[in-house]
């Protein structure tokens, strides 16, 4: 039986090869590749918890050098320190038995690390800010669609409108480079998280979990960054520094978007306690993000959950 396993070196081969197959299809398939990326951490995090560190570092060396003579070396270098240091960790935290927490916290940090390392690199081989060129290409694809709009007869107004909400929202956007940072990084860790876990899980591993949504609680921190931002606004605003401004703008938006994800926490405790499930559940949660007014409202709602904890006053109430 010995004679059929899988060496160490043997699998770190597949798994390497695997990580070059997952990196094409990012490139090559329409729409659906820059969802493919996101999983190119998850060979890398197998490998670090079944063989090591060090046979991990190899792998993520090896499907570089491969994918800048398949595709570019370009866009290898770029999978390579966005997506690498994820999958480092997260297998790292696996191999060590990191709890839900502690894991999620870890590979959110190296998410952020690995976009961070990407955007500085781009500014050194190219000498512009990332966030720039992103807005130069964004407003140069709109322009073709309001000329496209032009050429199909539609009022000139209704494209000035339209130009006007585009240009309003690239500003805003253009002001969110540190959080748009922090939602990837949000991203990219929450998905290879997700699918590492069920992966592994599949393959006979003991992987930890997040708590159940509704015991989610965020630091009080968030609460008093809202405040602080509250009051970075109107002093920016009203004395046109423009740094301050931007700082707090993202600060705020942090805040709230942190609050958010409490107040939904919050609105799944209630959910359970009147025994709401399956299909209703997901259409509350929905029709709270669809709507503007209610999202807002649900954000400070969870700020002040942050600071006064609802749910331990719902269990006092309920004798619990």
């Amino acid at each position: 039986m010995d004679s059929h396993r899988i060496t160490p070196l043997t699998e770190g081969g597949l798994l390497a090869a695997l990580t070059v197959v997952i990196a094409i299809a990012s490139v090559y398939v329409p729409l659906a590749g820059p969802f493919i990326a996101l999983l190119w951490p998850l060979p890398l995090a197998v490998l670090v918890l079944r063989h090591g560190m060090r046979q991990g570092i190899m792998a993520m060396l090896v499907a570089g050098v491969a994918l800048a003579m398949l595709i570019e070396p370009l866009i290898a270098l770029r999978l390579v320190m966005a997506y690498g240091p994820l999958g480092l960790v997260l297998g790292y935290g696996y191999r060590k038995g990191y709890n839900g927490i502690k894991l999620f916290t870890l590979a959110f940090l190296a998410a952020i690390l690995g976009e961070l390392v990407v955007l500085g690199m781009i500014f050194a081989i190219f000498g512009n800010n990332p966030f720039a060129m992103l807005m130069d290409g964004l407003k140069s694809s709109f322009e073709a669609s309001f000329a496209l709009y032009e050429q199909a007869g539609m009022p000139a107004e209704e494209i000035e409108a339209g130009r006007a909400q585009i240009a309003t929202g690239l500003q805003l956007m253009s002001q969110l480079g540190p959080l748009l940072i922090v939602v990837l990084g949000l991203l990219d860790a929450g998905v290879a998280f997700f699918f590492g876990g069920r992966i592994l899980a599949r393959l006979g591993h003991e992987v930890p979990q997040l708590p159940p949504f509704a015991d989610w609680r965020l630091p009080k921190a968030f609460a008093y960054l809202f405040g602080f931002a509250m009051v970075g606004l109107y002093w920016g605003g009203t004395r046109q520094i423009e740094w301050l401004y931007q700082l707090a703008l993202n600060a705020d938006m942090l805040a709230l978007f942190a609050g958010l994800i409490q107040g939904l926490a919050l609105v799944s405790t209630v959910m359970n306690k009147f025994k709401v499930t399956g299909f209703w559940r997901w259409l509350f949660y929905l029709l709270i993000l669809l709507n503007g007014l209610f999202a807002q409202i649900l954000a400070f709602t969870g700020l002040f959950d942050m600071v006064f904890d609802y749910r331990r006053k719902f269990r006092r109430h309920n004798g619990e």
